[in-house]
């Protein structure tokens, strides 16, 4: 593997609170050492280039994935059994909204992990959704009393799944298809690309990028993630991490950006599922919302009716941003 094709897979886990003592994130300095930011200054680079050249090919960029579109309609139903197994597989284990957040006590604590537990109970059944999603939105307050402000941002994805439910539930038959209308569905997936880009960007600078010593402290304990190592290629702590936060960044970036979906998620699935050889079922469970998500951009990218709904950006100041009339 060449270095140009190890930086396009994460060389650490997208948590690391899940796996090591976590620490705090702030070193500034790092950032601004030359290295971080020459591959910040690449990967916007790569995203600026990858939505142009994306909005001049006006068809899925797969047309071998075609089938999943027959699973457009049955997506937002997908999307609420994923987050809703994930709430209570975290309750079960006693952590809240996240896996490192393990530490509740007390009635308060047993109470949140309660309230988790029948929020994921309810969003597996189906019914009435939007409400379902709007208290899981409505957790916030009290992640962040118990987490603090930055796990907001890292916690984003459960948080982008449940605003795509708010905006598209499914629908009331036995089977909970969806027909949303196209201006409808756009910001449902606007929400969700956010949600997790967000969550991508956060954790790249909250873990990595402003956060040497607890990625180096990850990497010392689980050396197998050193993709490089494994290839002959030995490069210093530092630059490993630097590497590994830049390529978070990017997949953040490219998520939000909408375009080439299927290309994206695709190779975006490779480091996810792989570290699940690493950490099982933590991982896993931390990332069902994650896989959700990969799984609707995926089925919306491979439909002719929907591709364009997946890279579209709102107009601002009466102009459209990077979207095709078609969309």
């Amino acid at each position: 593997m060449t270095l140009p094709l190890a930086v396009l897979v994460p060389s650490l886990p997208a948590h690391e609170r899940w796996f090591v003592e976590s620490q705090q994130a702030g070193d500034w300095s790092f950032f601004l050492s030359p290295l971080p930011l020459v591959l910040t200054a690449a990967v916007v680079a790569v995203t600026v280039a990858w939505r142009v050249v994306a909005l001049r090919v006006d068809r899925p960029e797969l047309p071998v994935l075609r089938p999943l579109a027959r699973l457009v309609p049955w997506v937002p139903r997908l999307l609420g059994i994923h987050l809703g197994v994930a709430l209570l597989a975290l309750a079960a284990t006693g952590a809240f909204i996240t896996p490192s957040n393990d530490h509740l006590s007390g009635a308060g604590g047993t109470a949140l992990l309660l309230v988790e537990a029948a929020l994921g109970i309810w969003l597996v059944t189906g019914w009435q959704l939007r409400s379902a999603a709007t208290l899981v939105l409505g957790l916030a307050p009290a992640l962040a009393l118990v987490a603090g402000v930055t796990a907001l941002g890292e916690c984003a994805n459960l948080a982008a799944v449940a605003a795509f439910l708010v905006v598209v539930p499914p629908g009331p038959d036995a089977y909970g298809t969806a027909h949303p209308p196209q201006a409808q569905l756009r910001w449902a997936l606007l929400w969700l690309r956010l949600g997790v880009g967000v969550a991508l960007i956060v954790l790249a600078f909250s873990e990595k990028l402003t956060n040497p010593a607890m990625a180096i402290d990850t990497l010392e304990h689980y050396p197998a993630l050193d993709v490089f190592a494994l290839v002959g290629v030995h490069v210093s702590p530092e630059t490993f991490v630097a590497i590994a936060g830049a390529t978070e960044l990017l997949f953040g970036l490219l998520v939000i950006s909408g375009a080439f979906p299927q290309v994206a998620v695709l190779v975006a699935m490779v480091p996810f599922n792989a570290t699940l050889l690493l950490f099982g079922q933590t991982e896993m469970v931390g990332h069902l919302p994650v896989y959700g998500v990969f799984l609707a951009l995926l089925v919306y990218g491979s439909s002719e009716e929907t591709f364009r709904a997946v890279r579209w950006l709102p107009r601002r100041a009466g102009r459209r941003v990077a979207v095709p009339a078609a969309a």
